[in-house]
């Protein structure tokens, strides 16, 4: 287990696809986009608890896809979390996985016209707060949950995913 930025939150990361930053540089975004979402969310430090990172390309995440949501086809991200937010604060020892595709990463910030990094740090903190218990079932779910993201990624001095301007933020 690895520390990131926010102590006592530990990474465990692999990487089993090419088209990926190396390890470090990994480590370090992870790092990055956890500790601005801890800021932004205002969490306390865990005791321990620990983040796990695939960082895999579209024919695996298109079996993973496929077998946990019966999806036949690849997605950029994908979070699972351990069980359901205690709500007092606290954290399970393992908060959960988040797995994230090359192939679909690069062809959407390609899209968008959007710097790989940063679109990489977009999904690892959507990622994240799906494993703190965030989702974007309802409309009303997904503003909330796209409000934080780009909260989150303007403490990363990235630009708003969704193109809103810095006064349509809140």
């Amino acid at each position: 287990m690895e520390t990131v930025g926010v102590p006592g939150l530990g990474i465990a990361l692999e990487v089993d696809s090419p088209g990926w930053p190396e390890e470090e540089e990994l480590r370090r975004m992870a790092s990055l986009a956890f500790a601005a979402a801890w800021g932004e969310l205002n969490l306390r430090t865990p005791a321990a608890s620990e983040v796990s990172l695939l960082f895999t390309g579209d024919a695996r995440m298109r079996r993973i896809n496929a077998e946990w949501r019966g999806v036949d086809k690849p997605t950029n991200v994908l979070s699972f979390p351990t069980g359901p937010n205690p709500g007092d604060g606290s954290l399970p020892p393992l908060l959960g996985d988040i797995v994230l595709s090359a192939e679909t990463l690069a062809r959407e910030a390609d899209l968008e016209n959007r710097p790989f990094a940063h679109h990489l740090s977009h999904l690892m903190v959507h990622g994240l707060l799906h494993l703190l218990g965030y989702d974007h079932q309802t409309d009303e779910e997904a503003e909330e949950m796209e409000r934080l993201e780009a909260a989150i990624l303007a403490r990363l001095d990235i630009p708003d995913p969704y193109g809103r301007s810095e006064t349509d933020r809140y």
